[in-house]
């Protein structure tokens, strides 16, 4: 049976109605029936081509939320009925040094869910079934998809920098990344640093969870945040402070930049697929390229996820605490149920 899909035709074109055949369902595949799907700012880089290795027709969508369909022979774990959610990986060879350890997100064989792949702006999508990760009840679709990917840009590194109470936590723009990052930090004990180049999200921030507001444009801001910090999340843009952000670090901190892999000396959150990244949400699918293309400011008020199901019209910002750690299955979920309160 063919699934129904959103896809651009090619580099730079609107999304359009585009149907295909899957073909027969593979021993380790699951086929989820989606219901949310979130928009991130690295679907409108694939419809563009800017990292150069997009193919066409490209159906988006990697904040997936959908229920169980058909599970192949071998996939065990789910059940057909079982609301799950699929991120940014969609199965990796499961067999080299790094998928034993857990670290599937670094696989040289790792399959994108909407690169070369058919993405989750679809009614239906495939996936190796040891990537559909199970929602716990204390999450609503609509909520659950964004922490799929800017969840877990933000929660990998919270997670190996083993963030704590009493962590001096700085973070860097409330925004898709910052607004979820804010709320893991509170959630998990931290003295958060919220750092924006907007005054105005001063009270957005506080509200998210910052016990401190700090405007990075201004010298006097930036130096009351000096020798303050152990560990500070921020993306790559060129125009930071950085020297500024370094000086904010205590001895033995930590500056984690979102999406730059882990070598070099450099740390990195989300694996180098992930992070640099902004969530913009809509509430219908017709409104799909009007969003893809706007150019919202960078407030968490703009993510949604889009709502296809007996939800819909409860897609406003999301404000739940809980992520999927993007590098091993049972983790994210055991971390995840202990921020919900979900055992």
């Amino acid at each position: 049976m063919a699934i129904n899909s959103y896809a651009a035709q090619s580099q730079g074109a609107k999304l359009t109605p585009h149907a295909f055949d899957p073909g027969r369902l593979g021993n380790n595949e699951v086929e989820v029936a989606v219901t949310h799907c979130g928009i991130c700012h690295s679907d409108v880089h694939l419809i563009d081509n800017d990292w150069g290795f997009s193919s066409y027709p490209l159906i988006p969508g990697h904040e997936i939320v959908g229920t169980v369909t058909a599970l192949g022979k071998s996939a065990q774990d789910l059940k057909v009925g079982q609301r799950v959610g699929i991120g940014w990986q969609a199965g990796s060879c499961m067999k080299c040094e790094w998928c034993k350890a857990g670290e599937e997100n670094l696989c040289a064989s790792a399959q994108p869910t909407c690169v070369g792949h058919a993405g989750g702006y679809a009614d239906k999508v495939r996936a190796d079934a040891r990537f559909a990760f199970p929602i716990p009840k204390a999450i609503s679709s609509a909520e659950a998809a964004p922490l799929l990917c800017a969840g877990a840009t933000v929660f990998t590194p919270l997670l190996d920098h083993k963030a704590q109470r009493g962590t001096k936590l700085g973070v860097v723009s409330v925004g898709g990344l910052g607004h979820l990052a804010l709320q893991f930090g509170r959630a998990l004990g931290c003295n958060v640093t919220a750092f924006s180049t907007s005054k105005s999200k001063a009270e957005e921030a506080r509200g998210f969870g910052a016990n401190r507001f700090i405007d990075i444009t201004t010298a006097d801001g930036m130096g009351s945040a000096a020798n303050s910090l152990d560990l500070i999340l921020t993306t790559a843009a060129a125009d930071l402070p950085w020297d500024a952000l370094i000086a904010a670090l205590r001895p033995k901190g930590t500056l984690c930049v979102l999406g730059i892999p882990e070598r070099d000396g450099f740390s990195a959150g989300g694996g180098p697929q992930e992070g640099c990244r902004q969530q913009y949400g809509f509430a219908q699918i017709d409104r799909k390229n009007a969003c893809l293309r706007r150019e919202a400011p960078d407030s968490a008020d703009n993510r949604a996820a889009p709502d296809d199901s007996s939800e819909r019209g409860s897609s406003n910002c999301t404000r739940q605490v809980g992520a999927f750690s993007s590098r091993s299955r049972g983790l994210g979920q055991k971390r995840l149920g202990k921020l919900t309160g979900e055992s």
